[in-house]
């Protein structure tokens, strides 16, 4: 039996369990606070190598719940367990040691330095990990590589289309070797035959057997993904495909 828990424990990489986030407005005083419940009672899994997409409308939660699964912000209520780690026992320099090794971003804004080259941009991550700069240079050109910009080591991004900045991202995010990448809304400001190839690219990290959470409100792309976890008004209204 303990042989069995141990590999199911292994199998998750993430289990949110009755969370909520709920944010306070008003005056300072409890009686006239005015509570607005971001997420109400979430509870699912993700398991080790799936490739999951969160759907729902603006408004529907689920920025929140990608910044609480990012490790970004904790839940007012519940437990988030990650990769084995209960973030809510965790300081903000564990938190920020968790980003930087355990989960590779990637945004809708790219947030690329505007005026560092695409290997700059993508050695960054491991410069704050300590990596000596002959081999921080090695790693990103080999990720560079791997989304076919090894001809674009030296372009800026303003040099560079909305698809290949992505690019720059999705290498960036890989360089420390993750155990998740999360990306939140990767193809809103790209084309839309670029947004394809962006998400054959996830396509082939999963296979590779990289777990992959994507937050979106693009019906097509989320069917890129294995399975989908539909958020509305702070709930989860449906987690399979």
């Amino acid at each position: 039996m303990l042989v069995v828990g141990e590999w199911e424990f292994r199998d998750n990489m993430i289990k949110v369990s009755h969370i909520s986030k709920i944010y306070y407005s008003g005056e300072s005083s409890i009686q006239t606070q005015i509570e607005t419940k971001a997420l109400d009672d979430v509870s699912f899994e993700i398991k080790r190598g799936e490739f999951v997409a969160i759907m729902g409308p603006s408004g529907s939660g689920k920025s929140t719940l990608m910044h609480i699964l990012g490790a970004l912000d904790k839940p007012t209520k519940g437990t988030y367990i990650l990769d084995g780690e209960n973030v809510e026992d965790l300081n903000d320099d564990q938190l920020a040691d968790i980003r930087n090794k355990k989960i590779g971003f990637v945004f809708q804004s790219f947030n690329l330095l505007p005026r560092t080259s695409a290997l700059d941009n993508v050695m960054l991550p491991l410069s704050y990990a300590g990596v000596r700069k002959i081999k921080r240079s090695e790693i990103a050109k080999k990720y560079l590589k791997m989304v076919g910009l090894e001809d674009r080591l030296n372009n800026h991004p303003n040099q560079l289309s909305g698809g290949q900045q992505q690019r720059v991202a999705i290498a960036r995010s890989l360089v420390n070797n993750p155990a998740i990448i999360l990306a939140d809304e990767p193809t809103g400001n790209i084309a839309s035959n670029q947004a394809e190839e962006i998400m054959d690219i996830f396509k082939k990290l999963n296979d590779e057997g990289h777990t992959i959470i994507m937050i979106t409100h693009e019906p097509d792309i989320a069917e890129h993904a294995k399975r989908i976890i539909h958020v509305k008004d702070g709930r989860i209204i449906n987690g399979t495909k």
